[in-house]
């Protein structure tokens, strides 16, 4: 059986961050595997552009934010495996995969990175009653065939779900010649980030229906008709508000879901409000030497943040492998407060912060003029001014070292003071 120092399971921004950071921290035998044909992950079919603005202070499209890392990898000589399913860990880091070259192989690594992403919601997952017509795809996979594969899904959309990539579909979708007639979202705010309704309806002309949802598709072979209705604080249908719009295409864009079943096969203890594993400031899970980071941890909304967490978690990943993690006698839980969803990381060893650490946590309504606010009991340690907070955006404070140390042992609360009535 082979061995190496790290294998990072994922090729896609995540991944490629965490390996070429642990490779210029010193680890040597470092494998990437990848499922999917080419390196790059979702990257290469986001042909848009806004990547890359904090990362490399400039705008560019996915697969050329993709590609800086791709070759950052060749040029490093990092080892990796395409077309390649990972089967199974184990909690000894013993890692089984198979693809059509090697068939069946098993290696065994010293540290591993869980970098697999997340996947979207499906019709299944939100029970969407109607026909079981074709033209429904999952955002997502719509915008594989349009970019990728160079096949239109339809001319006449509606989509469901007012999160980013279903935004951006439905510019995407306008662009290639159809007509969006409506982009409806059940809750009262959009899970998308701002700049994105802005670029991609409003410039569009293209209507954002809050507080509504489908409540049928019409069709035998095809979609034919889409119903929707206005949705009440309980999020149910409202008698009397049904319209409906001819149509031959529902795309969902309804939530993203870390890609954890690998982590839940090997024991690794799972947030129940992220949906990924829960970790230290490291990025360590619970499980001493398995490290995770980006989507599948939580749901990012910019790929930047993605490479900044992966590239702590490939470093700490290669500083374990040589022993110079310190397990930390003095551990500081953080827990989310009012207004805030969860944090991340969910514990912190000061004794591993070498100069400060990024705190990152999503809040759980629309806000304006409150403040994000770090307690250890009723002391306050850190206090931030917001004028506006939405859960499509995600919010970070940092903490330096020195604030860490005097916290050390202690559990700390994340949450919001609201000087302002919420939206």
């Amino acid at each position: 059986m082979k061995s190496y120092e790290i294998v990072v399971i994922g090729g896609g921004p995540a991944g490629l961050a965490a390996a070429i950071e642990a490779k210029s921290n010193g680890a040597k035998d470092i494998l990437v595997v990848e499922r999917d044909r080419e390196l790059g992950g979702i990257l290469q079919q986001c042909i848009h552009n806004g990547f890359g603005l904090h990362v490399f202070k400039e705008e560019l499209t996915g697969p050329e934010y993709a590609e800086r890392f791709i070759e950052g990898l060749k040029q490093q000589g990092i080892e990796y495996k395409l077309d390649t399913m990972v089967l199974d860990i184990t909690d000894h880091k013993q890692v089984s995969m198979i693809n059509p070259e090697d068939g069946f192989l098993q290696v065994q690594a010293k540290a591993v990175v869980l970098a697999m992403g997340c996947r979207e919601r499906t019709r299944g997952a939100i029970n969407i009653p109607g026909s079981r017509a074709s033209g429904i795809f999952t955002a997502g996979t719509a915008q594989r065939f349009v970019n990728m594969e160079g096949y239109m899904v339809g001319k006449d959309v509606v989509i469901l779900g007012s999160g980013d990539i279903g935004l951006i579909m439905a510019r995407r979708m306008t662009l290639e010649g159809a007509k969006v007639h409506a982009v409806v979202e059940l809750l009262p705010f959009s899970g998308g980030l701002t700049r994105n309704i802005v670029q991609c309806l409003e410039d569009f002309n293209i209507p954002l229906l809050l507080s509504h949802t489908v409540t049928n598709i019409v069709g035998k072979d095809r979609v034919k008709e889409i119903q929707i209705a206005e949705v009440d604080e309980n999020r149910r249908p409202i008698p009397g508000t049904e319209r409906s719009f001819k149509c031959d295409t529902l795309l969902l864009s309804v939530g993203l879901i870390p890609e954890n079943e690998l982590s839940k096969s090997a024991g690794i203890r799972l947030d129940g409000i992220t949906g990924g594993p829960v970790v230290n400031e490291s990025m360590e899970t619970s499980i001493e030497g398995i490290f995770a980071c980006g989507n599948v941890v939580h749901v990012h909304d910019l790929v930047d943040w993605v490479t900044e967490e992966s590239r702590r978690a490939g470093k700490n990943a290669a500083r374990y492998v040589q022993n110079q993690l310190v397990q930390g006698v003095k551990t500081i839980t953080t827990k989310p407060g009012q207004g805030v969803r969860y944090v991340v990381p969910h514990y912190i060893r000061p004794e591993n912060i070498e100069d400060k650490l990024n705190l990152m946590m999503r809040v759980d309504n629309v806000y304006h003029g409150a403040r994000l606010v770090i307690k250890e009991d009723d002391r306050v340690i850190k206090s931030i001014k917001k004028a506006h907070l939405a859960p499509g955006e995600m919010e970070s404070i940092k903490l330096t070292k020195q604030e860490l140390e005097t916290i050390a042992g202690k559990e700390i609360t994340i949450a919001l003071e609201i000087e302002e009535a919420k939206e």
